[in-house]
């Protein structure tokens, strides 16, 4: 079974008194373990699909299956809970609490869980660890690189060990190099913890990091490529 499946998925906005179509039936399915890359202009889609995978937003038709779950007629306190048990979410700002500490920052997700504090502690350590920053627990947000606050917001998206992580631009404030090495942790997340990732990105270099890759085009997907990694 897959993990993520949109069915059919269309979603429009209403602009001037006029409902404007803006997705046209989205198919597709996304298996554990998958990363994925989703590309194209401007929009062309891909944003707002990112929002109803990461259950920000619902669709106007069309079913989103996750994890064997339609989430589609859901209620925004379920989708709240579906969203904090099933998916981090890492973005191109980094979006930390100024004046809090990387370990503060981590924790978040677990304190909106309700998690004691003994164990919250534990499992944010552990997972700065994980990213390498195992020396910047204390330190806040003003404090460390671009990289290393990607970093920190990455450690979020994954402390709650959520078997999905979306990532919208997220190398879009770092450089060349930092770049690399941000990408090169998600393949390693990947790899090793076999968390599904799900990325956008306007960067052809950056999605050559994923082992699938889909182009979005005024509101359909037109492409859908798997990459050799062999």
């Amino acid at each position: 079974m897959a993990l993520v499946m949109l069915k059919d998925i269309r979603k429009s906005f209403k602009v001037d008194e006029e409902e404007l179509e803006i997705l046209h039936g989205i198919n597709l399915s996304v298996t554990k373990g998958e990363f994925l890359a989703m590309m194209g202009p401007s929009g062309s889609g891909k944003s707002t699909t990112m929002n109803l995978l990461g259950c920000l937003d619902k669709p106007s038709s069309g079913e989103y299956w996750l994890d064997g779950q339609n989430t589609s007629s859901l209620d925004s306190d379920a989708l709240a809970s579906i969203r904090n048990q099933m998916i981090g979410f890492v973005f191109q700002g980094f979006n930390l609490l100024p004046k809090t500490s990387a370990l503060e920052n981590v924790e978040l997700p677990l304190i909106y869980a309700g998690m004691p504090q003994n164990e919250r502690r534990k499992r944010a350590i552990e997972a700065l660890e994980l990213i390498g920053l195992s020396e910047r627990l204390y330190h806040e947000p003003a404090q460390l690189s671009g990289g290393q606050q990607q970093r920190v917001a990455i450690a979020r998206g994954i402390v709650n060990k959520a078997p999905i992580l979306l990532a919208d631009e997220p190398t879009g404030n770092l450089d060349s190099r930092t770049s690399d090495e941000i990408m090169d942790l998600f393949v390693k997340l990947n790899r090793e913890l076999d968390i599904t990732i799900i990325l956008v990105t306007h960067e052809p270099d950056v999605a050559a990091y994923a082992n699938r890759m889909i182009h979005f085009k005024d509101g359909r997907i037109i492409s859908d490529e798997r990459l050799n990694k062999s």
